[in-house]
């Protein structure tokens, strides 16, 4: 089965904010078996805009980063994340 992959771009406005979304997030993260592969608050743009921190956490499938992303735990996590930051995040399956 392929994997699931969480792929975000996120311009913090508010670093308190973030952390705190870093902490709801993170067991809940655990909690769905997600690893996180990439956290890169300053990567190297070399085409388009650049986009703040590069984010990709791994899952087990696309189905269990759904039901991540979805989850009431991280639901709740990502309303403190939207008042903290601008983000781009995508779901993608694995090849």
């Amino acid at each position: 089965m392929a994997k699931g992959y969480i792929i975000a771009h996120i311009k913090v406005r508010d670093k308190e904010g973030i952390g705190k979304f870093a902490e709801m997030a993170g067991p809940v993260i655990s909690e769905y078996g997600g690893k996180i592969l990439v956290r890169n608050p300053t990567p190297e743009v070399r085409e388009g805009r650049e986009s703040g921190m590069a984010v990709v956490i791994e899952f087990e499938s696309l189905e269990i980063a759904r039901n991540f992303y979805e989850s009431e735990k991280y639901t709740e996590a990502k309303a403190v994340r939207e008042l903290a930051s601008e983000t781009d995040l995508i779901l993608v399956e694995g090849v």
